[in-house]
């Protein structure tokens, strides 16, 4: 599938504003967002700067994530519980946003927590190091 610079950009802000909602990035952290903005077509030290200063950037709006395509909404929304779960706890604020993202792309809540139930499941286990975005891609 051909995804939009829009949507690529979406999908990375996505991510990085998921990774800053307990004021830590770990290490887990960095290297899914690494492999994402690879496989999105960003550089590396274009992620990497962006990692270093994320926390801190106040120009980045919290708002829930729009994108154009629905099947590029619904692998951000598994990747970003692989994201939320990378760090072994679910954190109520990472939810609530992917929730929103969710609604704002029309996504069925059904789905989506089913998706937070698997995701539930991968805390105690390894977190798998396939994204779902590179099945889009």
């Amino acid at each position: 599938m051909k995804i939009s610079l829009i949507d690529k950009s979406n999908y990375l802000k996505g991510l990085l504003i998921l990774s800053r909602k307990d004021n830590h990035i770990s290490e887990i952290q960095k290297t899914i967002i690494l492999k994402a903005g690879k496989s999105l077509g960003f550089s590396s030290e274009f992620c990497e700067e962006i990692l270093k200063t994320i926390l801190e950037n106040e120009c980045l709006s919290n708002d829930p994530i729009k994108f154009e395509k629905y099947e590029v909404a619904k692998s951000f929304i598994q990747d970003g519980l692989k994201l939320s779960c990378s760090g072994k706890l679910m954190i109520k604020a990472e939810l609530n946003w992917l929730r929103n993202s969710a609604i704002i792309n029309s996504i069925d809540l059904k789905w989506f927590e089913d998706q937070v139930s698997i995701s539930k499941f991968m805390i105690n286990n390894p977190v798998p190091t396939q994204l779902t975005l590179y099945s889009i891609i």
